[in-house]
């Protein structure tokens, strides 16, 4: 019953750990979200700034799986090249091993619960600061940083009571096998960061267990290579629902990692002798001549150990950068054999949210937003053959305008399915009031874009009844026709620009109210024309209704238009 009671403790300490460790990097993201957003959108092509840039944005949010799935995002969108990834991944790599390094210096020479305690109070109180989300952005970044402590506080306390080597004796038989043992703990190393789906809670069982003796420095190592592989596969889940460039940036990861590791393993006995000698350079015993047995309980072997991994740990990904960084253009050329581009690129993929949610709704809102201004451009475009079908005239080409238009009805639709299943899975999750706002007022903004659609396919509709009773507009209409679609655009622009603000910043709809007052006015103007020409003999009636509806449906977009505007608006207030 004890040893049971042991392993549910061990099991929550690690939760707690990962709980902790998830509270400070969503923290730090959503502090830090638009500062990283226009970050990694900046990058250039230099390799030595992409590097710099990954490494400073993971030891920023404490991360390297959210800075890669946002790298594979950027990369989906278009806003990132192939090669620039591949750099910033480089330094992802890097800047992850810095949560290491938190561990090793402050978690085993002090006993950090202790100051975890008042910060946990301090974040507390911070966080019940309603009208300040900032404060309790800060509070949640606190309480994170104490509970990681007081996680990997717990789990260290008990795993020196269960994890020793009598209890785990039976991977004592796996470290004598040669090579093979090597391959037996990096598979442990993989599996243990897929599950935790944290290269950090694999490092911080990789220094419980050296630190106990139940393994050795040269099976340790074996952990960390087999843990840097398993953090790959979490961008390559985002990836597998993006495009072509978004599939080669995440197999680009796992590809650097997996060669590191070969490279790494053809000259493991004197990589093992260069971390030693880099240790001793601390004034600290060889990790490499250290028995276990007799040493383990000193001061010295055990700061030895907890560096010695850290010094592998980063000094494995920096070795990775020193190989690819030199050949960046021929390992681009690498993944598009292995993933060549399709024959006929898709004119219309989702850009920004096909990975799926980020890890905190902030961000995941701001990726959100994006797309939905990326959804009125398609709009827009559709828009544009609206107005090729009412001015072409010729049979055949003015069939494919019609289809198109159905076409892009159905475009709508779909990318409003998309844009509302993404909404729902980051409602899901914790959500602030704030994100809750914003999240209802986008619900109505694709509803509206939608619609746009759906007057395009009803124009459609209306051509293709006015056809099928031969009826054509004459110059007249023709032209008032082409001004009225002018106002609609003028309406568009103002939407465009409207969504272009940053969240908040929108303060008036004036342009957008504007134009939908010129669009009323004029369908007024045409209406009150159309009444007064019925009275002609020369002026069709039928023709005229046909003209009317079109003229009404322009109005209704008009309509759909303003909505969207006025629901920024709300969204930002």
């Amino acid at each position: 019953m004890e040893i049971i009671l042991q392993i549910l403790t061990l099991l929550g300490a690690v939760t707690l750990f990962l709980f902790g460790l998830s509270m400070l990097s969503n923290g730090l993201q959503k502090v830090a979200g638009d500062g990283m957003r226009r970050i990694l959108a900046a990058m250039t092509s230099n390799p030595f700034k992409q590097i710099l840039t990954g490494i400073g944005v993971t030891a920023l949010i404490q991360s390297s799986t959210a800075t890669t799935i946002m790298v594979v995002g950027f990369v989906n969108a278009g806003l990132l090249e192939l090669g620039q990834a591949i750099g910033v991944i480089m330094g992802a790599n890097i800047g992850t091993t810095i949560t290491a390094w938190i561990m090793a210096v402050f978690g085993f020479s002090f006993n950090m619960a202790d100051f975890a305690y008042p910060l946990l109070l301090l974040g507390y109180i911070l966080l019940q600061m309603k009208k300040s989300q900032k404060r309790r952005d800060t509070g949640e970044i606190i309480i994170g940083f104490a509970l990681f402590f007081i996680g990997f506080a717990a789990l260290r306390a008990t795993a020196q009571q269960l994890i020793t080597p009598e209890q785990l004796g039976f991977l004592a038989s796996w470290s004598n096998l040669g090579w093979w043992s090597i391959l037996v703990f990096m598979i442990i190393g993989i599996v243990l960061t897929a599950c935790f789906q944290s290269s950090a809670a694999t490092m911080a069982i990789t220094m419980i267990l050296i630190t106990t003796g139940v393994v050795d420095f040269r099976l340790a190592t074996a952990i960390i290579m087999g843990g840097n592989i398993g953090a790959t596969i979490a961008a390559n889940i985002a990836a597998s629902v993006g495009n072509t460039a978004a599939k080669r940036t995440a197999l680009s990861h796992t590809l650097m990692n997996t060669v590191g590791v070969i490279f790494v393993l053809i000259i493991y006995p004197w990589f093992l002798q260069l971390i030693g000698w880099m240790v001793e350079l601390f004034g600290l015993p060889d990790p490499n001549t250290v028995d276990l047995a007799a040493d383990l309980n000193t001061t010295a072997v055990q700061t030895s150990l907890l560096y010695s991994v850290c010094v592998m740990h980063t000094l494995f990904n920096v070795v990775i950068t020193l190989i690819f960084v030199w050949f960046v253009p021929q390992f681009v050329n690498l993944l598009c054999k292995i993933f060549p581009s399709k024959n006929e690129e898709e004119e219309y993929r989702l850009l920004y949210i096909s990975g799926g949610p980020l890890s905190t709704a902030e961000l995941s809102l701001d990726e959100a937003k994006q797309e939905i201004s990326n959804f009125c451009d398609v709009c827009y475009k559709g828009f544009g053959h609206v107005r090729e079908a009412i001015n072409e005239t010729h049979p055949e080409k003015f069939a494919d305008r019609l289809a198109k238009l159905v076409k892009y009805e159905e475009i709508t639709d779909k990318i409003e399915y998309e844009i509302a299943y993404y909404l729902n899975e980051v409602s899901k999750g914790e959500i602030s009031s704030n994100s809750a706002k914003r999240i209802k007022a986008m619900y109505k903004i694709i509803g509206e874009m939608e619609s746009l659609g759906d007057s395009g396919e009803s124009i459609s509709r209306i051509l293709k009844r006015a056809q099928a009773h031969n009826r054509h507009f004459d110059k007249d209409m023709i032209e008032r026709l082409n001004m009225m679609m002018d106002k609609v655009g003028e309406a568009y622009l103002a939407m465009k620009e409207n969504l272009s603000f940053p969240y908040h910043q929108l303060k008036e709809i004036n342009n957008a109210k504007n134009a939908e007052t010129r669009i009323n006015l004029y369908r007024d103007q045409l209406r009150d024309e159309h009444i007064n020409n019925i009275e002609s003999p020369e002026y069709n009636y039928q023709t005229g209704v046909y003209y009317m509806d079109i003229v009404a449906e322009l109005e209704r977009m008009g309509d759909f238009i303003i909505n969207v505007s006025e629901a920024i608006l709300e969204e930002g207030e």
